[in-house]
């Protein structure tokens, strides 16, 4: 008994994490429209950003946040900028096309600039761990954990009580009704990719001090992301977090119990099975809402 309830904790713990990452995706998806298959590699760029700040100035991975997020935040702003927004009225094949691009190039420059070495983070505290009643918890996966919890907490109250953030849902329901209400479409798509960004890279930073980064690491974050947003359901902040907390939790439980080399295969099977019922995902908007971005 002791054993399934640590391997939930422990996927309960990891799900923080892949919900903070896939809320995102989920903001940029929404407001954007564009299915960003490079959020993986957003997730590789923070993590190198991590450690070459530690690597160079010993800098502790969570101080790091400080300078990475915001370095991210203008990032997502001159993808959106110079990449998305020439294209943002074009075919969705066009739009995957130069994701996939982007990509393909971030990680093609950080092999040539990181080389394919695993780089990782040694702090005091990265094998860390303390037992409550009977359950060991690792210290930098619950630290992950309560600041995915907290920064979910503050985008939520961000977009549900100020005016900034009411625009941005209104560009979610109809970004021409939004467009004629006199909201500055274009700006706010910057900022939702940028915000989308930072949360992302928030992930990367607090994935360095138990996690290696190398330059095809964002790839398996992409599909988890995926997977997650449509889980949820399409902007949908709650059901993201509580899909990201299930994919953990199918992860940790299929690792544990059937194979760690099945773990995966596992919960794109649920994924297969969850979109066969409930195309919109458990937390959706309704029939038609998983066509956004694809039309």
């Amino acid at each position: 008994m002791e054993l399934i309830v640590q391997v939930c904790v422990s996927g309960l713990l990891l799900g923080g994490i892949y919900a903070l990452i896939s809320i995102g995706l989920n903001l940029i998806f929404g407001v954007v429209r564009i299915i960003n298959f490079a959020h993986g590699e957003m997730v590789m760029v923070a993590m190198y950003l991590t450690f070459w700040l530690n690597y160079f100035f010993g800098m502790d991975p969570y101080v790091s946040a400080i300078i990475v997020l915001p370095v991210m935040f203008l990032f997502g702003v001159v993808i959106q900028r110079i990449i998305v927004q020439p294209i943002q009225s074009s075919s969705a094949n066009m739009k995957i096309f130069a994701t996939v691009a982007l990509s393909l190039i971030l990680q093609n420059v950080a092999l040539i600039v990181c080389t394919g070495n695993f780089r990782t983070v040694q702090v005091s505290y990265g094998m860390g761990t303390f037992e409550l009643a009977g359950i060991f918890i690792s210290i930098p996966r619950l630290v992950a954990f309560f600041a995915a919890l907290g920064s979910i907490t503050l985008l939520y109250y961000f977009l549900k009580s100020t005016y900034t953030g009411k625009a941005l849902r209104a560009i979610v329901e109809d970004p021409i009704i939004a467009r004629l209400m006199g909201v500055k479409v274009q700006k706010l798509y910057m900022l939702a990719f940028g915000i989308g960004c930072a949360f992302t890279a928030l992930g990367g930073v607090l994935l360095m001090p138990f996690s290696s980064v190398y330059p095809t690491v964002g790839i398996p974050f992409t599909l988890i992301a995926f997977i997650v947003v449509v889980l949820g359901g399409l902007g949908s902040m709650t059901g993201t977090f509580l899909a990201g907390l299930f994919i953990g939790v199918v992860e940790a439980v299929g690792g544990t119990y059937v194979s760690p080399a099945l773990k995966e295969a596992i919960y794109f099977g649920i994924f297969i099975i969850a979109i066969l019922i409930r195309p919109q995902g458990i937390f959706g908007k309704g029939a038609g809402s998983e066509e956004v971005g694809l039309k």
